[in-house]
């Protein structure tokens, strides 16, 4: 398609947009009386206005049956957790039973490494990406710290080349086929949070285990953007937040994934509490651990059905449009973006440089040569709510749900004229 930088052309996508009536489906901040132009689904989704009626409706169930919803609610709160499995199993490309909603992110991590970092003296390091996401190299860095081994000779980080800004899946795998049986566990950011580059997961999950490694994702940035075969992949393990492209609310519950071949094993090395344990011995309160047959084993508490009501509620909007078709839409609108950008970029004679590479998803991350902080200051009070990443990085997330091409129009506009009025 020949992209133009028109409003016409720009509404004429929207009205040609088969996910536009979504849009409609969220509540959007005002900035001077007006819907903000809204590029950071990447750190928190917008609120969808369905979510309401399914905090209100635990709310009502807690009111009237008390202690009673638990079971009698008409989503007992019980098993609420399952409501979820199904359709986030379709998001990731896993099977039902591989999946659970536990926990926030970081601690889903820590609790996975309890099963999948089993450091030997010979086999004990992890391989992650370099400047990793700091919550990531914390946990690793306590992890291996935990286990009695020094983070510098434990955790290998996989370096960009000299001057370029993302990573090549050849390097990736030769450090795996470097380490070698040294290599415990690869443990990597399946999407960038700075550059926004889609790691090949299925290749470099392939090389880990060709060495004897466990291979794990954080997919932070990944689940909700793009396409996930993490089954058909043969992943060991992985963890998400449910905040960004998923839009269940600030700081709200994690999933997990954990491959089949692990399931409903006796002989797994994890934290153990009541909700992991049958449900049908679960009241006997019988002093013996039984794990669930699923990725529920990995359960500790029972769940907070008042975070996981907002997920739900999101959750049935990827029922209804299925990841085919927010894909397809993301590919779309990232690319006319990038139009945008390239062409404000000629009409200002400024330096944009994109540092994304092809490998992406909704992200977009902009090197400003010649601005700083004051151009990022000025889309913030004109209603473009990004963000800014040292030292003059603005990331631009258009989350296919509720982004429209107007927006990309009108953001190049607003761009603009924060460029020529410095």
């Amino acid at each position: 398609m020949q992209f133009k930088n028109t409003l016409d052309f720009a509404q004429q996508l929207d009205s040609d947009d088969v996910l536009r009536k979504y849009r409609d489906e969220f509540y959007f901040p005002k900035v001077k009386g007006k819907e903000v132009i809204y590029f950071t689904g990447n750190s928190l989704g917008l609120q969808p206005k369905r979510s309401q009626k399914f905090v209100d409706d635990i709310m009502t169930d807690w009111k009237e049956l008390a202690v009673e919803g638990h079971f009698h609610s008409e989503k007992p709160w019980w098993d609420y957790h399952e409501r979820l499995t199904r359709p986030l199993a379709k998001v990731v490309g896993a099977k039902p039973e591989e999946v659970s909603v536990m926990n926030t992110l970081s601690v889903n991590l820590h609790l996975l490494m309890v099963s999948f970092y089993r450091p030997t003296e010979k086999r004990f390091k992890i391989l992650c990406e370099e400047k990793a996401f700091p919550s990531d190299q914390y946990m690793l860095q306590s992890q291996v710290r935990f286990h009695g081994f020094n983070s510098e000779d434990a955790i290998i980080e996989v370096k960009k080349r000299e001057g370029e800004h993302f990573w090549r899946t050849e390097d990736v795998v030769a450090k795996i086929k470097e380490v070698g049986e040294e290599l415990a566990l690869i443990l990597i950011g399946g999407v960038n949070y700075y550059n926004g580059q889609v790691f090949d997961m299925e290749t470099i999950t392939e090389a880990g285990k060709s060495v004897g490694a466990v291979v794990g994702w954080d997919l932070a940035h990944a689940v909700g953007n793009i396409d996930l075969e993490l089954h058909d992949w043969k992943v060991d393990f992985a963890a998400w937040c449910s905040y960004k492209y998923m839009n269940s609310g600030p700081g709200n519950a994690s999933g997990i994934f954990v491959n089949e071949k692990y399931l409903d094993r006796n002989d797994i090395p994890r934290f153990e509490g009541w909700w992991g344990t049958k449900k049908e011995t679960r009241f006997k309160m019988k002093p013996e651990f039984e794990p669930i047959e699923t990725a529920d084993a990995w359960q500790i508490s029972n769940p907070p059905v008042l975070s996981l009501a907002p997920y739900l509620a999101s959750l049935e909007m990827f029922e209804e449009v299925g990841m085919e078709a927010l894909i397809a839409k993301r590919d779309k609108i990232v690319a006319y973006l990038e139009f945008i950008l390239h062409e404000i970029d000629k009409e200002v004679d400024s330096s944009f440089e994109i540092i994304t590479p092809v490998e992406r998803g909704c992200q977009l991350s902009v090197f400003l040569h010649g601005q700083g902080r004051t151009l990022f200051d000025y889309l913030m009070k004109n209603g473009v709510i990004t963000d800014w990443r040292e030292p003059n990085v603005i990331r631009l997330a258009p989350a296919p749900f509720y982004c429209s091409y107007d927006d990309m129009y009108r953001f190049g506009q607003i761009l603009k004229a924060g460029i020529t009025s410095q």
